[in-house]
């Protein structure tokens, strides 16, 4: 058994195809396959179920097999990045997963990182908050943004950063309004993220808590987009308040605070709970320790 062996059964297992999991891997599919079954003889168990026609998913013993092999391999990678930081910098690619309600604020991460640790590469996907889960449990992800207290993930390492508060942003406002309830907000015609999205999810509570079961007339899981909706169309939506410091003033968009009640959810670092840390994610919750959360918070905007 080596450490080839394992990470093509994890190549396998990501794109259930020998060819495309081949090519992954810049070897030819035969080589990989009969590696495959090299490490299924050794440990004298069938690990991925084929025929002439292909592969058609791993065994339970594979799946077993395959949570050990992805541990193994991010221990081995955190391994190599630990030792060599003893001699120069951290180098490598460090693959974040982050909620879309706080992809605006990633650069406030990012930036003091790559300052300090500037060999280091960020590949930041935008993902809801089980699709982080389910990173951190597999190994694909170093570390993520995102929810810590409404629906808290498991088996983490948790850093709290910011409290989340939410605004309207309408461009039909209610004359003579400078804050708006949640009740009323309910009446608007809304545009809001997908209901995978926690987000969502917490609004969905909020409006339930109220007594009310507003129907948005779009849904997107894009942040962005609700923000065109409202910009460029005649909806109103719901978000972090600490979003209109990215979108700026835009004319004919209003923002009012949103009161009755008044929620705020904890949004922060998390990383899977190893002994010892990965050296990337340890890195990433020193710069994480060293942020004041008034640097969050001061993106807050007036309403208007």
């Amino acid at each position: 058994m080596d450490i080839k062996q394992l990470r093509f059964l994890i190549a396998l297992a990501r794109e259930r195809h020998f060819g495309r999991a081949a090519e992954r891997c810049f070897v030819s599919q035969p080589t990989l396959s009969a590696r495959i079954r090299q490490l299924e003889q050794e440990l004298g168990v069938l690990i991925a179920e084929r025929d002439q026609h292909g592969y058609h998913g791993l065994t339970a013993e594979g799946e077993r097999v395959l949570h050990w092999a992805q541990r193994i391999v991010a221990d081995c990678d955190a391994m190599k990045q630990d030792v060599s930081t003893m001699h120069e910098e951290l180098t490598g690619n460090l693959s974040m997963g982050v909620v879309p309600s706080a992809l605006h604020l990633a650069p406030l991460i990012t930036e003091p990182f790559r300052i300090k640790h500037p060999q280091v590469r960020f590949s930041i996907q935008s993902m809801n908050s089980n699709e982080i889960q389910r990173g951190l449990d597999d190994f694909d992800l170093e570390a993520g943004l995102t929810y810590l207290d409404n629906e808290p993930l498991l088996n983490v390492r948790r850093l709290p950063l910011y409290q989340e508060r939410y605004v309207l942003l309408t461009g039909n406002p209610p004359l003579g309004k400078d804050t708006l309830t949640w009740t009323e907000a309910s009446a608007l015609a809304l545009c809001l993220l997908t209901p995978d999205m926690q987000n969502r999810r917490i609004i969905d509570g909020v409006f339930r808590q109220v007594h009310c079961d507003p129907i948005p007339e779009i849904e997107t899981n894009s942040v962005i987009n609700l923000y065109a909706q409202v910009r460029l169309g005649k909806l109103s939506t719901i978000l972090p308040d600490s979003f209109l410091a990215v979108a700026g003033k835009a004319e004919g968009v209003f923002t009012l605070p949103l009161t009755e009640p008044d929620i705020a959810h904890t949004i922060g670092l998390v990383a899977a709970d190893r002994d010892p840390p990965s050296p990337m994610a340890h890195a990433l919750f020193d710069v994480g320790e060293d942020l004041d959360s008034r640097v969050f918070v001061g993106r807050r905007s007036a309403p208007r």
